[in-house]
């Protein structure tokens, strides 16, 4: 029993010295609002960019032109995703932007820029999942193809890709870790500055893996919700389609 109270006594103590002491929990909420602030320009420039390599690139294959863009886009993915992350934050914190005296700031330009070249691909996938039929539907009705592409296309894609581009943020939410290794007070290195001073890995590393964990699920729960919504109305807009063709039908044997 006495061993069992003194094993608690010092988990107490353990548990106190990782979280109260000198106002440590201040440090992990300062690292997460660090790790949100990058991931969320990172996922801004990621999308953005990405949507640009996606389109060049499905339009020159689509349409023939524009190949030399279209190599120069599928080069860059080729190169962002075949290197590690951790490599293009050195070469971006030591040498591109060794000007840039905010981390924040090189991290978030670093990640968007290697999460563009995942979201290019899943970008595409999506272009191409949409059945050309609608291409060609859109061009028959007289839209041109910016048009066609714009008020057809994208919107049947972006259905269709919503479950990757949420899986990609939440990778990039994780993948912000690495930023640790250039001085960037961000989650992932808040244990390593904690332990510096108490000599305990548990509970720092303990609250920061629940932090990430709240964070990652609380995007699922935004993406099971948008995916419900858009479920939803598809369901509701070919209900009414069919009920309307249903009603047309019946007036049209009562006129008979």
């Amino acid at each position: 029993m006495e061993l069992f109270l003194l094993n608690a006594k010092t988990l107490t103590e353990r548990l106190r010295s990782a979280f109260a002491v000198d106002n440590r929990w201040q440090l992990y909420f300062r690292g997460l609002g660090n790790t949100l602030l990058m991931s969320l320009f990172a996922v801004a420039i990621g999308v953005v960019l990405g949507s640009i390599l996606a389109m060049i690139v499905f339009t020159a294959k689509k349409t023939g032109k524009g190949k030399i863009p279209a190599f120069v886009c599928n080069l860059y993915v080729t190169v962002i995703r075949g290197t590690p992350v951790v490599l293009q934050l050195f070469i971006m914190y030591f040498i591109v932007l060794v000007t840039v005296k905010s981390g924040i700031v090189v991290g978030a330009v670093t990640f968007g820029l290697n999460s563009a070249a995942y979201v290019a691909e899943v970008a595409r996938a999506g272009l191409e999942s949409v059945d050309e039929g609608q291409m060609e539907a859109g061009r028959s009705l007289g839209l041109s193809y910016t048009k066609t592409m714009i008020k057809i296309i994208l919107p049947q894609a972006f259905r269709n890709i919503i479950p990757a581009l949420f899986n990609e943020f939440i990778a990039l939410v994780k993948e912000t870790s690495v930023a640790g290794y250039v001085g960037i007070l961000d989650l992932g290195k808040v244990p390593g500055l904690i332990q510096s001073r108490t000599f305990d890995y548990l509970f720092p590393l303990l609250f920061a893996s629940l932090l990430y964990l709240a964070v990652v699920y609380l995007l699922t729960l935004v993406e099971k919700y948008i995916e419900k919504i858009l479920s939803k109305s598809d369901r509701n807009a070919g209900y009414k389609k069919i009920t309307g063709g249903r009603k047309k039908w019946r007036k049209k044997q009562t006129d008979l």
